[in-house]
């Protein structure tokens, strides 16, 4: 196949691009500056310049390619609503490129698995809570993409939980942010709230069997493990960094991580049960706790992109 990728230069996106390469698949990666353009052809990519608001580059390249793997977001807290807007107009303006292309193509977008109802088992056959104000903005973009399906295109929705490893943390980031204002490692009120979690080597071989082999109007769940306490987390990082660990209130939260504290009190237990039977995935890497332990997020928290950066480019 050939793939056209989205935030291809993303922590993620990278590992897309490379599971995809590694598989015999050609890529066209979306780059939006000379750097990621760089980092694109340095893994043996095409590259297409461009951002998620050129709507006629985005309709070009995926009407020149077999799939496209839509994982670029623009990170902006301060116009969530904006950045959104961007997210759906993109992938209305692929969806149709492919419809019109013909042929069954491939439209993968990401999604997350938080999009569901808080502190409910969210499993794939569970829509977006529509009641919530913050997933109510973000879920639309399923709804996008899923209406594609009935029209020829062969939509799958990666519904991504904390992703960990090759380069981000996810999650886990936001501890080490306070951890750098504080000098403690925090969690919310009691800890008991849980993140699903799953390494970006296990991530990318999913995109890439969606692209395969997805059906039309699959929802995926790329969770190794289905809900980690917050709690049990801090404690390995506190150990690791030799600080304490502290329970604090949302209000201290929000002091600290601003916007982003919301991300704190998920509390998102999800199981990928139907995605493993679905496309034969099984996740392979550490643990996210394994992971935590080896120590080998000590070598990447002091290169971790800013929250309020575009981490997708």
């Amino acid at each position: 196949m050939r793939v056209f990728v989205t935030g291809a230069s993303g922590t993620i996106g990278k590992a897309v691009v490379k599971e995809l390469l590694s598989h015999g698949h050609q890529v066209l990666g979306l780059a939006r500056s000379d750097a990621a353009a760089k980092q694109l052809k340095d893994l043996g990519a095409e590259v297409q310049h461009g951002t998620l608001t050129d709507l006629d580059i985005l309709k070009k390249a995926a009407s020149e390619c077999d799939g496209v793997a839509h994982l670029a977001f623009v990170h902006n807290m301060q116009d969530y609503i904006g950045s959104c807007a961007v997210d759906r107009a993109a992938i209305a303006a692929i969806g149709s490129a492919l419809e019109s292309a013909g042929g069954n193509r491939a439209f993968v977008i990401s999604s997350g698995t938080s999009l569901v109802a808080n502190g409910q088992l969210a499993t794939e056959d569970r829509g977006f809570d529509e009641s919530d104000p913050f997933r109510s903005i973000r879920g639309p973009a399923e709804s996008t993409a899923l209406a594609f399906a009935e029209k020829g295109v062969r939509v799958s929705i990666m519904r991504l939980p904390s992703v960990y490893g090759e380069g981000g943390l996810g999650f886990v980031a936001l501890m080490l942010a306070v951890a750098k204002s504080k000098g403690t490692i925090a969690y919310l009120g009691a800890g008991e709230n849980r993140w699903p979690a799953a390494h970006t080597l296990d991530v990318a071989r999913a995109y890439r069997l969606a692209l395969e082999i997805g059906r039309t109007g699959s929802v995926f769940h790329l969770v190794a493990d289905e809900g980690v306490r917050t709690k049990d987390i801090a404690e390995v990082l506190a150990r690791k960094l030799d600080v304490p660990v502290v329970s604090i209130s949302q209000e201290e939260a929000l002091g600290t991580l601003g916007l982003m504290a919301a991300a704190m009190e998920i509390d998102n237990p999800s199981s990928s049960a139907k995605t493993r039977e679905d496309l034969g995935w099984a996740a392979v890497q550490p643990s996210l706790l394994d992971f935590l332990e080896s120590g080998a997020f000590l070598e990447q928290q002091e290169t971790l992109p800013s929250w309020s950066q575009r981490q997708n480019e």
